[in-house]
């Protein structure tokens, strides 16, 4: 940003040559300085002569990837306002007013996205948090300082990142089950700023039939795009079998073997609770069942749970844990052998959630898999078998950190409540005690054993 000021400074006829002065020594420290920084991390100088793209391989160094391209993409804005900025007097009323406005907000964006990457980089180094104001208001001299000093150096370079990731975690695919869910997932992946970015990858585990199972994770560890790429609602580099069946190669079939409740409710306020299952028998039944059979499999579900008594009426006038029950009534119709469920106990009291809890346990029972995301895991623990434990490793991909039954998850972690595994998985700054990486390798290491 400052470079950006000083050019425009210099064009300008009317240069402000007291910050010129100024800003010609801070632009240099600025330049020397990253130049260093980035021999330390691994990166090639010569991106610290280049407007934007240094913001961007700052942000790289700093393990701030994302918070980069919105940085880079804020001060290219910013300086393109900025060149038209210098003609305004060409420009209508109309044009400089929307020229203005753009300046301002790129400015906005880029002073925030800058703290975001700052605070990586303080991270990265170890420094104190007080350095912060400092690369706020005097980046150049901050720049200068970590660069020269072999005080500050950074943890990890971004070379050795790349090469730990490839070389700890390469997963191996285990064998489908005949009966069951195996899930061999290699990478779930999105291109973001023309740049692959990994959400997901190595989770490889199977369930047995019967078994009701937490997944547990912080934010951000992708416990719902996990959910998504098994339901084969995102497909991922995976393979993910159901009872011998192929969920992506088959999914046509292996729709109806799969029933899925997001966090939102999908249903209409003005229908009955009547209207409302029969609409979803008719779209989650295969065509070829008969009218009959989908009322009575309609009629079968309201007893099981316990919507018969109101069955004429309408979907507005139920309680909270009634259009719970409802929205999970309707993915059950087709009486799926996986069942998952994303918080499907958000908005109810504990007793309320602890009952709705106790049907998906009588459900898990008939032999069915249950899986559950909730975030508040500790009242009802009890009534699961397994926990899948997702965690963000140190490039913000989302990995498994354990599987297995509730008591050995408690020994693995040292921890007794679901909640506190969270907590010590979870980055510093989200309140934890940042030893995913930890356990991610710990837990590798037993899955090759």
């Amino acid at each position: 940003m400052l470079i950006i000021r000083l050019i425009i400074a210099v064009w300008c006829s009317e240069a402000d040559v007291p910050f010129i002065y100024w800003a010609i020594p801070m632009t240099v420290l600025l330049t020397v300085g990253l130049w260093r920084m980035f021999v330390k991390s691994n990166i090639r100088p010569v991106w610290a002569l280049i407007p934007c793209a240094r913001d961007y391989k700052l942000s790289v160094s700093a393990n701030r990837e994302p918070d980069g391209r919105t940085l880079s993409v804020s001060l290219a804005v910013y300086t393109l306002t900025s060149v038209f900025g210098l003609f305004s007097d060409s420009l209508s009323e109309r044009a400089r007013l929307i020229v203005g406005v753009t300046a301002v907000v790129s400015f906005l964006v880029h002073f925030i996205y800058s703290i975001r990457v700052y605070r990586g980089l303080i991270e990265v180094y170890q420094a104190r948090r007080r350095w912060l104001l400092i690369w706020v208001f005097l980046p150049g001299l901050a720049a200068s300082i970590w660069g020269v000093s072999d005080r500050f150096r950074p943890r990890w370079k971004v070379e050795d990142l790349r090469r730990e990731q490839k070389a700890t975690f390469g997963g191996k695919d285990i064998s489908p089950m005949r009966q069951g869910l195996t899930v061999n997932l290699r990478e779930r992946s999105v291109t973001e700023f023309f740049q692959k970015k990994i959400l997901l990858r190595d989770i490889h585990l199977s369930i047995d039939p019967g078994r009701m199972v937490l997944l547990l994770g912080g934010s951000g560890a992708g416990k719902t795009t996990f959910l998504n790429a098994v339901n084969g609602y995102e497909k991922a580099n995976a393979k993910v079998m159901l009872n011998g069946g192929d969920v992506y190669g088959d999914y046509k079939k292996m729709k109806y073997e799969v029933g899925f409740v997001p966090q939102q409710e999908l249903v209409r306020g003005k229908d009955t609770v009547l209207h409302t299952l029969m609409d979803a028998s008719r779209l989650r039944l295969p065509a070829e069942v008969t009218s009959s059979v989908r009322k009575a499999r309609v009629n079968e579900v309201m007893d099981i749970f316990g919507l018969a008594p109101v069955k004429n009426s309408l979907v507005e006038k139920l309680s909270g844990g009634q259009k719970k029950r409802l929205s999970i009534a309707m993915e059950f119709i087709s009486n799926p052998s996986l069942f998952i469920l994303d918080e499907p106990d958000s908005g109810l009291d504990g007793v309320m959630a602890r009952d709705l809890m106790k049907e998906l346990r009588a459900i898990a029972n008939q032999g069915k898999i249950v899986i559950v995301i909730t975030h508040t895991p500790d009242r009802v623990i009890d009534l699961f078998d397994d926990v899948i434990v997702l965690a963000k490793d140190h490039q913000r991909t989302g990995r498994l950190a354990f599987f297995g039954p509730v008591q050995e998850a408690r020994a693995f972690f040292g921890k007794h409540e679901m909640e506190q595994i969270v907590r010590s998985i979870n980055r510093p700054e989200e309140g934890g005690e940042g030893h995913a990486d930890e356990f991610i390798q710990r837990f590798a290491e037993v899955q090759h054993v």
